[in-house]
């Protein structure tokens, strides 16, 4: 799967710098105001309480945030970790983490088999062993934590393998459409829901989100048939549309029936969590990305 993803100049300040930063800011008054900035970003002061100062980091020139940073809880209050229900709601965020991982190294290896030439099978190739590398740090981190990788994956095995089956590319440049604009709604949703775990987590959850450069291969071969043949771009535009659609339903299959998934976004007493506010601009930050990403493939979206 593709926070190196915030941007490729803009580097996300760690907890422990967005702390200093909300240490610094002033009481309640100041919320909405910004409080510190980047030649590209800027973060703002959102919500302030005694217990709780939330930062978001603002992409310049997008209206919605990248990403919601506050006090890290965990390093606050260590045990919190071992608290049942997170452990439970981390068990999912990694279990399904780690097969939809499996998931695209089989298909990416299918898909290179319908490369039209060998420098881009190979490219797909070590696309695939990518997301192997991934899969494998994300059963680590399960047994690290005590949890069956086996049985995190099985709840989630039914609805990812169905939307894949849904979603079977016809050719070579519906699967790349497929790795760049389907996987990457899903990854927009974790790497959003990754500022709600503890650190360790978070790196393992960013990391897997991470892009390795398959971007600009998929950009550059598809812009590159639509430029021998623009019609292809109606056909891969509706398939785009199509993707979305399919990734979206299954997307609240799975947070209908995992209830310690949806937990994380909820939160606790102790572990701050997403009001209804955040989680509309978290839409809105989804929908926005998935523009851009049509548009860089040369799509209507």
């Amino acid at each position: 799967m593709h926070c190196s993803w915030i941007g490729n100049a803009v580097v996300m300040p760690s907890s422990a710098s967005a702390s200093a930063i909300c240490e610094a800011v002033p009481s309640s008054a100041n919320v909405g105001a910004e409080v510190g900035s980047t030649v590209d970003s800027k973060l703002v002061l959102l919500r302030e309480t005694p217990r709780l100062k939330v930062i978001r980091l603002y992409l310049a020139g997008s209206r919605y945030p990248c990403i919601t940073m506050t006090d890290d809880p965990f390093i606050a209050n260590p045990e919190l970790i071992n608290d049942p229900a997170y452990r439970a709601a981390v068990g999912d965020l990694l279990g399904v983490l780690a097969y939809g991982e499996l998931s695209a190294f089989e298909r990416l290896a299918a898909d290179a088999a319908m490369a039209p030439l060998i420098p881009d099978k190979a490219a797909i190739a070590r696309m695939a062993v990518t997301e192997f590398q991934h899969y494998e740090q994300l059963r680590d981190r399960l047994t690290e934590l005590g949890v069956d990788p086996g049985e995190a994956m099985e709840p989630f095995r039914q609805p990812l393998d169905e939307f894949h089956a849904k979603t079977a590319p016809t050719d070579w440049l519906e699967g790349l459409v497929k790795a760049y604009v389907g996987d990457g709604i899903a990854t927009d949703f974790y790497r959003q829901i990754a500022s709600f775990v503890d650190p360790r987590t978070r790196e393992l959850v960013l990391d897997a989100c991470s892009d390795g450069g398959q971007a600009a291969f998929i950009v550059e071969r598809v812009r590159s048939a639509i430029d021998a043949d623009p019609r292809v771009a109606g056909r891969l535009a509706l398939w785009g549309r199509r993707l979305v659609g399919e990734a979206l339903s299954q997307a609240q299959r799975v947070a209908a029936e995992r209830d310690a998934l949806a937990g994380l976004l909820v939160g606790g007493v102790d572990r701050p969590g997403a009001d209804l506010a955040q989680i509309g601009h978290m839409l809105a930050q989804m929908t926005e990305n998935h523009t851009k990403r049509m548009t860089a493939l040369g799509l209507a979206a």
